[in-house]
């Protein structure tokens, strides 16, 4: 397998383009004191990221018509009590991949 010149020098480019908005904030923001306000208002992305994740993925829309994806949301209901438990990104992260493996093997 030969690598095209250009298809190099494109990847390349997307790896920059995808990595200077993920590390230049954190090198900006290292420097400065945020107001207690925008550190409290950042502590809600993560939450909100993580709602509409979880919402998007067991709502279906057929037509015009909303319904829940049944084999998603039970995937979600022991992820979530995991998560609320051990509070921890990496445990809550494993036992959802295992109980979406889980359910999409058995269903």
């Amino acid at each position: 397998m030969s690598i095209n010149e250009t298809i190099l020098l494109i990847i390349l480019g997307c790896a920059i383009v995808t990595f200077i908005p993920r590390i230049i904030p954190f090198i900006v923001i290292r420097n400065l004191t945020l107001p207690k306000t925008v550190i409290k208002w950042l502590s809600f992305i993560p939450i909100c990221i993580f709602t509409a994740l979880i919402v998007d993925s067991f709502i279906i829309q057929d037509e015009s018509l909303l319904s829940i994806d049944w084999s998603v949301l039970t995937a979600i209901i022991p992820t979530l009590i995991i998560a609320l438990w051990t509070k921890s990104l990496s445990v809550t992260v494993i036992v959802g991949i295992v109980s979406m493996a889980t359910v999409r093997f058995l269903f």
